[in-house]
């Protein structure tokens, strides 16, 4: 992406709106739950990302700010079975969360069986109906064709969004995968690219390659830069 200039940056409160501040470090404790709790709140992400056990803990803290509480289903490996992800979602949202981020059955797509991968990603969007589900691809592990499927049965199946990373996997979001995740969505669904995204000119560059929301665990450093380059007028 060419160099933005002060014109072109987007403000503070519109790049924190397309973050999702993320902690899914499996050491993770209460205190630190909390810290991104509070960070949240002070920057105006748009949610805060936690592994399921502190969906109940996050929704008492930023109950009333504004911001969401997103967690993840099936993950990292995408490889539970689909009744137990619609439990996952289901408690999930029970407990407050108010995004799903589940991962795809890659098995499945691997294996050509597209009507269990749609299936798998069907029954969660109704499980935590009406809050949004978002279907991690894991692109890393997959082909362009099998991306391109892969984006084709979210949509048919009803999800919000589709996303690249979970961040465990070989590999995270790239510019290509974003792109071609927009072009196969098209305007239907959003794009969250996620995974290995630490700077604002990657943020930038992602949100210019098509994505609409952002999964980052560096969030306060990135907006500390962009703070820094609208401070400079770069």
């Amino acid at each position: 992406m060419a160099a933005a200039n002060q014109a072109a940056l987007p403000s503070k409160a519109e790049i924190a709106r397309t973050i999702d501040h993320t902690l899914l470090d499996p050491r993770a404790d209460v205190e630190g739950i909390r810290k991104v709790c509070r960070e949240a709140v002070e920057h105006g992400f748009f949610s805060v990302c936690v592994n399921p056990s502190y969906v109940k803990l996050a929704a008492q803290e930023l109950a009333g700010t504004g911001i969401a509480v997103c967690t993840v289903v099936g993950f990292p490996l995408g490889a539970t079975t689909t009744a137990t992800k619609v439990h996952e979602a289901a408690e999930a949202v029970e407990q407050g969360a108010e995004e799903i981020d589940m991962v795809l059955n890659l098995g499945a797509i691997k294996s050509g069986d597209l009507e269990l991968a749609q299936r798998d990603i069907q029954e969660v969007v109704r499980a935590a109906a009406p809050k949004a589900v978002k279907v991690i691809l894991e692109t890393c592990y997959l082909t362009d064709e099998e991306k391109r499927t892969a984006c084709r049965l979210a949509v048919d199946a009803g999800a919000a969004f589709v996303k690249t990373s979970t961040g465990f996997g070989s590999g995270g979001a790239t510019l290509h995968d974003v792109r071609l995740m927009r072009r196969a969505v098209g305007d239907q669904v959003g794009v969250k690219a996620s995974g290995g995204i630490r700077d604002i000119e990657t943020v930038l560059a992602m949100l210019d390659a098509g994505a609409t929301r952002i999964g980052a665990s560096s969030s306060v450093k990135i907006m500390a830069q962009l703070e820094e380059r609208l401070a400079e007028g770069a």
